[in-house]
């Protein structure tokens, strides 16, 4: 059974910092995709990276790239979001998300990943 457990959000303000893990158990592939999406009130869930376990290659929204920093831990199966420079416009549920069928062309969409965390939520104050 596959499980992701995130971790680190919290209430940051304005232009401060702010790391995400997301620790997955039950899942050993090398081929699989896994990051994070995020959902703010009253918004759809959009991407925000994602990182392909086998060579490490990244991918990012352009609203979050030079900001933000997805990075995997083999040691610790996890995958970590690091977020500097951080704006209102931030603010959202952010989920970790996983799968290992996943095509290059489907990682922005959320309906294309099997595994999901409960969530951790991101306040950004002005």
């Amino acid at each position: 059974q596959v499980r992701l457990v995130e971790s680190g959000g919290g209430l940051v303000q304005a232009g401060g910092s702010l790391r995400l893990s997301c620790a997955a158990s039950g899942l050993t592939s090398r081929n699989r995709y896994m990051g994070w999406f995020r959902q703010a009130p009253g918004k759809e869930r959009e991407f925000v990276a994602v990182v392909r376990w086998n060579g490490g290659h990244e991918y990012y929204a352009d609203s979050v790239k030079g900001r933000f920093t997805i990075s995997r831990d083999n040691a610790r199966n996890s995958v970590d979001l690091q977020m500097n420079s951080l704006k209102p416009a931030d603010t959202a549920v952010y989920s970790c998300a996983a799968d290992s069928t996943l095509i290059l062309s489907s990682i922005r969409d959320p309906g294309a990943y099997d595994y999901w965390g409960q969530g951790t939520q991101v306040t950004v104050s002005s």
